[in-house]
């Protein structure tokens, strides 16, 4: 918790949409932050497929601006280097679209490290979640997520992006929270990218 309050409070030194820290408690195990009110932007995609363009310029941007903070000394590092803050966990599930603007939560995966990294995390998480339903309702929903994960690529050098796809999958695929279907599609698709490159 006391890292995550950190970040955040450094982060939001360079104006980025971080919840404020109101409170953390002397041994760090509690933390009390801003409220922030809105739906998730995964929440807003599900009822209104049609903005999917527009969300994905923010999540993008959201990635840009992170990227362009210097990464502390005092953030660990994350695989394969780089010196800009990164999340690790920058999706549309931790975007809250707020009345003031979109807010990124979930802080406690940041690390020191390069964009592409984050870019490439990003892109394997969306394409692992598991869509509930079947049939119809999940062939609908993959097509979305396809069409809403092109978008948010097409604002980053893809192939700096692809470059960083194996050593963060590979990173991702021990997480214990990974359920065996999505760390099944985080090989797939980087067996798929690897073959292009």
């Amino acid at each position: 918790m006391e890292k995550e309050a950190k970040i955040m409070a450094y982060v939001a030194q360079y104006g980025y949409p971080a919840p404020r820290v109101e409170e953390i408690s002397p041994d760090g195990s509690e933390l009390v932050m801003e409220r922030i009110d809105g739906p998730t932007m995964l929440e807003v995609l599900s009822r209104r497929p049609w903005l999917l363009r527009r969300n994905a310029v923010v999540l993008a941007a959201l990635h840009e601006r992170l990227h362009a903070i210097p990464g502390p000394e005092w953030l660990e590092p994350f695989v394969g280097g780089g010196d800009c803050v990164i999340h690790l966990d920058l999706h549309p599930l931790n975007v809250i679209v707020s009345p003031k603007g979109p807010v990124l939560i979930d802080w406690a995966n940041a690390a020191r490290g390069a964009g592409p990294a984050d870019v490439a995390l990003t892109w394997l998480l969306i394409t692992a979640a598991e869509i509930p339903g079947g049939g119809v309702q999940a062939a609908v929903g993959r097509m979305v997520r396809g069409m809403f994960v092109r978008l948010f690529l097409a604002h980053f050098d893809l192939a700096l992006v692809r470059t960083a796809l194996p050593a963060v999958g590979a990173w991702k695929c021990e997480d214990r929270n990974m359920r065996p279907a999505e760390v099944a599609a985080i090989r797939r698709l980087i067996a798929r990218e690897s073959s292009r490159r």
